[in-house]
């Protein structure tokens, strides 16, 4: 559920995923109009659903609306996943920052540990993911924002982890990163976020959550500014799915294939 929701691959990707359990699944992309989410969720569990995926706006409208939270989903702040447990309760969680992990570590085999990590956002997006990301022991996190009071608001819920910091775009200037990961909306409106053009380390990975037919504004950009490598979030996608998949049937798909069958059909 959300809005839009034309595009989603999920529909997809689930089919694939219950294919390779032999599982018989209805998964659907269901538009919902903004203020109607308690509404169709009712109408949904009344129809016999079992569980959903929420995506934009809608996620924080998901996290109050659930009776109980995984750890994860507290943190984040935001629920992307909720499952319709036996006792009529509604079950929320947050993939989103297992799935980013799972993407950066698995698929593009670039081990976090160690490195100097950017984080550009510090909205949704940002919180879902700073939990794992830290979990993966990271020797610095920096996360960077238009609005500096955001990002040290976020900065005081993961304090104490690893050495992390808040700052704006411009005090970027002159600091250097191992893998730069962008969170904020800038590739939607199809604009970068003004960075300054050293801020890549001479083996980094330029990272951004969202994908699309070609690469985002903010990947052409880092190409060009010194980033060794780029991806978009299209394995995050399939790896947050899986995760989800596994919540709802206590199984985790294998993720590979299914990421090369949209690469192709794209």
């Amino acid at each position: 559920m959300g809005n839009p929701v034309a595009h989603s691959k999920s529909p997809f990707i689930h089919q694939l995923f219950a294919r390779q359990f032999q599982h018989r699944i209805e998964y659907s992309a269901i538009q919902v109009d903004p203020g109607g989410l308690p509404q169709a969720i009712a109408q949904f569990r009344a129809a016999g659903g079992k569980g959903l995926n929420i995506t934009l706006p809608f996620k924080l409208d998901a996290f109050r609306l659930a009776d109980h939270l995984s750890d994860r989903a507290k943190v984040a702040g935001a629920v992307n996943t909720l499952k319709f447990e036996p006792d009529d309760r509604i079950f929320g969680d947050n993939t989103d920052g297992i799935g980013l992990v799972h993407d950066i570590e698995l698929n593009l085999a670039t081990s976090i540990k160690g490195k100097q990590v950017l984080l550009l956002g510090a909205g949704g997006a940002a919180r879902g993911v700073l939990g794992p990301l830290i979990k993966h022991h990271p020797a610095r996190v920096v996360i960077a924002n238009r609005t500096v009071a955001r990002a040290r608001d976020v900065v005081q819920l993961f304090s104490g982890q690893v050495p992390i910091e808040a700052c704006s775009f411009a005090d970027l200037r002159g600091k250097h990163f191992d893998l730069v990961i962008n969170g904020t909306s800038a590739s939607v409106k199809g604009e970068v976020p003004s960075l300054p053009a050293t801020l890549y380390t001479r083996d980094s990975l330029a990272y951004d959550m969202m994908y699309g037919e070609r690469p985002t504004p903010f990947l052409e950009w880092s190409a060009l500014h010194g980033a060794a490598r780029v991806s978009d979030g299209l394995g995050m996608l399939v790896e947050q799915a899986a995760e989800s998949y596994f919540v709802w049937r206590g199984v985790r798909p294998e993720t590979k294939s299914v990421i090369a069958a949209l690469k192709k059909e794209s």
